[in-house]
């Protein structure tokens, strides 16, 4: 076992007097004001928790005592806090510098590694859960504030690590507070669920806001922001924190690209002989000399103003809302449940939509971010309606892949929605890069692009192969940067 990581002391064991029944008040008092954190074991499905020991006291100040499904302990770190607080002191059981007999390791105390990574949405998911509604919104002011400082910091110094630590560290608790307030209102009436998240819609859209600001000022470290985000624990909100900031450093890179008159001179260009067979299959009813640029984009490809630009985001932000614990991201994994994973999208479309009163672009994304252009192994709300659409009108076709706009999707003129399909790329890519992946070994930057150019374009035309360009593009930009630095 890890000498570090050697939890075997029972929390019992530390906070209880000898009768058994009396608890230490000294150590309770030590542990809560050095902010001391508990390993918890789950007895069946032997999964692990590290959590604040205040979190859980907070709500039961005897826990320790009533171990149905969980099981308690201190590492070895802990107790050594204690005994510099001379709270601690080593008992005769217990020799100062006595090495663990070597022993084969049992299968109930197994090595946790040193940054333990959990489904869901990891250990600081508790401590937010804990906190009331006030406590939630006053913490997004403290975020906002945070952010209106760093905007501020900005405009004289470029100083990239302390505004991505700032945008990874405020994006993983807004994602946070976010799931946690829809948790809370998820049984509630539609209006009533409604005010009681309007604070947070509010002061969320505000956050966004400003990390938009910050990426569009080139105020971001890719290489950074992926170390930082690795120290939360929880893979649901490492992946949500890495998709939303890569996915808007993307289109700010898009916006770039579409501002400049030669490169879209150029994409027309390339379009007949790299791209106009895949768009004339998607759209077989349209002439080959009509598959164009404002074929494949609604009213072409145009830069994305700065209040969608903000929609948008916070649709990149909550797309993953929806998601439980216990579901994993990318198709591969030996438990992999299709129904379960598709549940959440339908269940963050509905959230978000019914519940908020975030914009109705955000709720679309988060509904809409899996079609995979309507192959079979894509999912999502757009298909089911689209198909109950073309029952009740089988002589209307999809005249546009891709539009910005809300009307020719929710009318049926377009087979995706934009913001949709650059989630898909930023979401596809995450998964098959993602360390902590473990049904898969996680690719390289080269090896991602590779494998989505073949799985996801050149054999079953999932993601859009103009948008993949681009995308391929801001990846290798993002590479070159960092080498430089």
């Amino acid at each position: 076992m890890s000498e570090k990581y050697n939890y075997n002391t029972p929390v019992s064991e530390i906070l209880m007097m000898p009768d058994g029944i009396t608890v230490n008040k000294d150590y309770v008092d030590i542990i809560l004001n050095e902010n001391i954190s508990v390993y918890c074991e789950n007895k069946k499905d032997q999964i692990f928790r590290l959590m604040s020991f205040k979190t859980i006291y907070e709500k039961n100040n005897t826990f320790w005592l009533q171990e149905k499904n969980w099981k308690y302990f201190f590492t070895k770190d802990t107790l050594e806090k204690l005994k510099e607080k001379n709270v601690v002191k080593p008992s005769a059981e217990e020799p100062k510098e006595q090495k663990e007999p070597e022993e084969p390791k049992k299968a109930e105390s197994p090595a946790v590694p040193e940054t333990p990574v959990v489904r869901g949405f990891g250990t600081e998911y508790e401590s937010i859960a804990a906190m009331s509604n006030t406590e939630k919104v006053k913490y997004l002011h403290n975020i906002k504030s945070k952010m209106d400082t760093l905007i501020s910091i900005s405009k004289k110094s470029k100083d990239r690590s302390s505004s991505t630590k700032a945008m990874v560290e405020t994006t993983r608790d807004v994602v946070m507070i976010n799931h946690s307030a829809l948790e809370n209102v998820f049984d509630l009436g539609d209006a009533e669920a409604k005010r009681a998240t309007q604070s947070f819609v509010i002061t969320t859209q505000e956050m966004v806001k400003a990390n938009t600001q910050l990426i569009s000022q080139n105020i971001f470290d890719n290489v950074l922001m992926n170390r930082l985000v690795e120290k939360s624990n929880g893979i649901i909100v490492q992946h949500m924190t890495r998709v939303y900031l890569s996915g808007i450093s993307f289109l700010a890179y898009y916006n770039n690209f579409v501002s400049n008159r030669i490169s879209i001179i150029d994409m027309r260009k390339s379009l007949n002989a790299k791209y106009r067979q895949y768009y004339q299959n998607l759209l077989p009813h349209i002439s080959t000399d009509d598959i164009v640029l404002e074929r494949v984009f609604h009213n072409g490809m145009i830069p994305i103003p700065p209040d969608l630009f903000v929609k948008w985001a916070v649709g990149f932000l909550i797309h993953d809302i929806g998601k439980a614990a216990a579901i994993e991201y990318h198709e591969g994994e030996e438990s992999y449940n299709r129904n379960i994973v598709m549940n959440h999208v339908k269940l963050g479309y509905n959230s978000v939509m019914n519940k908020t009163n975030y914009p109705k672009e955000a709720a679309l994304i988060t509904g809409y971010h899996h079609e995979y252009y309507g192959n079979p192994e894509g999912y999502g709300y757009f298909r089911d309606s689209l198909e109950r659409f073309k029952k009740t009108n089988p002589q209307a076709k999809q005249d546009y892949c891709m539009t910005f706009d809300l009307e020719p999707i929710m009318n049926y003129q377009a087979l995706a929605y934009f913001p949709a399909k650059v989630l898909e790329l930023v979401d596809v890519y995450d998964s098959i890069t993602d360390p902590n992946r473990g049904y898969r070994k996680a690719l390289t930057s080269n090896e991602a692009l590779a494998l989505m150019r073949e799985e996801f374009i050149t054999k079953k035309l999932k993601i859009d192969p103009i948008l993949f360009e681009l995308f391929t593009g801001f990846i290798n930009e993002k590479k070159a940067s960092s080498a430089k630095d």
